[in-house]
């Protein structure tokens, strides 16, 4: 059956050249770029990263077509992902052996928040947790220190800890009055705005 040993022991000495690396170059912050587009009639969010391409949906109940996870859902896969790499960096940090390693994060989201009366409901992701399940000859002691390490250095886990500073910026084209969308009563507006796009 394959493992994550021999995969930990290359992790580990590229971990080490590249914090050496880091040390003597000086290296800086990276900036990270996402974009994502609506495609028009089918309102599929197409998320670009780099050279890479996801699809983000909405489920038929709420107009989509389910052909990609929603925003919330990525954003807990994100986490998923990054405390997975977490555990891998500081298993080959500590040397300690995993045969098998898997993430599942649960969360919750209500579409009732943003409605009149649901006021104390969270327009976002709540109540959010992570379990790490593993397979390895480790002691007790030793799957702990590496958690600990984890807790510390996962970079998703302590955005999503901890308060950030985040800037919004709204660019305005105007089309000229042939091209626009015929205005809605407004009794068919939607509490809550955009927030609101990704819910079930």
């Amino acid at each position: 059956m394959s493992n994550l040993k021999e995969y930990l022991v290359q992790k580990r000495k590229a971990l080490l050249q590249k914090r050496e690396e880091a040390k003597t170059n000086d290296i800086g912050p990276n900036t990270l770029r996402a974009s994502a587009r609506a495609e028009g009639r089918s309102g599929i969010r197409r998320i670009r990263i780099r050279d890479f391409q996801v699809l983000s949906d909405s489920p038929p109940s709420f107009v989509g077509y389910d052909i990609g996870p929603s925003s919330p859902e990525l954003a807990l896969g994100a986490l998923g992902s990054c405390v997975t790499h977490s555990f891998l960096i500081q298993a080959a940090v500590h040397e300690l052996p995993l045969n098998n390693l898997e993430v599942e994060v649960t969360g919750r989201i209500d579409a009732r928040a943003g409605i009149a009366g649901h006021e104390d409901i969270p327009v976002y992701p709540h109540d959010i947790a992570y379990t790490v399940r593993i397979v390895s000859p480790a002691s007790d002691d030793e799957v702990a220190t590496v958690r600990e390490a984890v807790e510390r250095s996962c970079p998703i886990l302590n955005l999503l800890r901890h308060p950030q500073t985040l800037a919004g910026r709204l660019e305005h084209s105007r089309l000229s009055s042939k091209h626009r969308i015929p205005k809605r009563s407004s009794h068919s507006s939607v509490n809550g705005g955009a927030s609101q796009g990704d819910r079930p």
